[in-house]
């Protein structure tokens, strides 16, 4: 007789749980805020009034002092001229009869103050009476030109005050003044005449920037940037919201206009205490677990 016996031992088996990773995450709280939404665009620096300084005998150019770029003022002396006759004959008739006084010099000067931005004739020059001499820009008439897209043509009633920004910083206070009867055709823009004041010396065609408000809310809910996110074809918006110190939930939102660093949450209104993830909320998932970090 056989005894056949089996022993089955088990070693004892320890089951370990994978603890769910903890996102580092900042928060930030809504806030109310006035907020607007803008269109910035380009506007060139134009003189709208040109004055021609004229000849107003047959004659030579005696002496000519305006130069290109000269600022000039009312009256300043830009051209002397001498007829023909008083040029052949110099001063011989006033030597002849002392009482008869005879030069054939005509003195011309700027009607109005302004800026040089052509000279045509120079010193020796013969000119007929009615030629121009030199073209003076008026200074008063500086405006900038903007070209805006019809369909924005709606928001340029409610910018009829604005700032036109130069390239170098400065910010000139601008109104509109007027607009062209037309539109180009190939652009599709129509053009609007911004009045600036006149104290600087700006030159023509100096682009600058001029930024039109499309949209503005007084009273507006707003969080970071970062703090709302969107899918990629940017038709949903949610932001991640702490339930608790260590828990955040999606709570999807309905987003409004943007500025600068700040969005707008139209829905829902949410607490000024309630905690938004703005930093590390990015591909989180729901009731995702998360660590504060200040």
């Amino acid at each position: 007789m056989s005894c056949l016996s089996a022993c089955h031992s088990s070693e004892p088996t320890e089951e370990t749980d994978n603890p769910s990773p903890v996102t580092p995450v900042q928060i930030t709280t809504p806030k109310d805020s006035s907020l607007s939404e803008y269109v910035e665009l380009s506007a060139v620096s134009a003189y709208l009034e040109k004055s021609f300084v004229k000849a107003n005998i047959n004659g030579y150019v005696q002496r000519a002092s305006a130069k290109t770029g000269q600022q000039v003022g009312s009256g300043t002396l830009l051209f002397t001229l001498i007829t023909k006759e008083a040029r052949s004959i110099g001063n011989t008739v006033n030597k002849l009869d002392p009482g008869f006084k005879f030069s054939g010099v005509s003195n011309i000067r700027s009607g109005q103050a302004g800026t040089i931005v052509q000279v045509n004739h120079q010193n020796g020059d013969y000119v007929q009476d009615g030629e121009a001499l030199a073209t003076v820009s008026n200074r008063n008439s500086l405006v900038f030109l903007l070209d805006l897209p019809y369909e924005l043509n709606q928001i340029i009633t409610q910018n009829k005050s604005l700032d036109v920004l130069l390239p170098d910083g400065t910010k000139l206070p601008g109104s509109v003044s007027g607009t062209m009867p037309s539109v180009d055709s190939l652009a599709q823009t129509q053009r609007y005449i911004i009045k600036v004041p006149t104290g600087k010396d700006i030159p023509q065609g100096l682009i600058a920037r001029v930024r039109l408000t499309k949209l503005s809310h007084a009273q507006a809910q707003v969080l970071p940037k970062s703090a709302v996110l969107s899918n990629e074809t940017e038709d949903e918006f949610w932001v991640m919201k702490m339930i608790n110190d260590s828990t955040a939930i999606k709570v999807k939102v309905k987003k409004g206009i943007e500025s600068g660093s700040l969005i707008e949450v139209l829905e829902p209104r949410f607490s000024i205490t309630d905690r938004i993830i703005k930093t590390g909320n990015y591909g989180i998932a729901d009731t995702a677990k998360v660590k504060i970090q200040q």
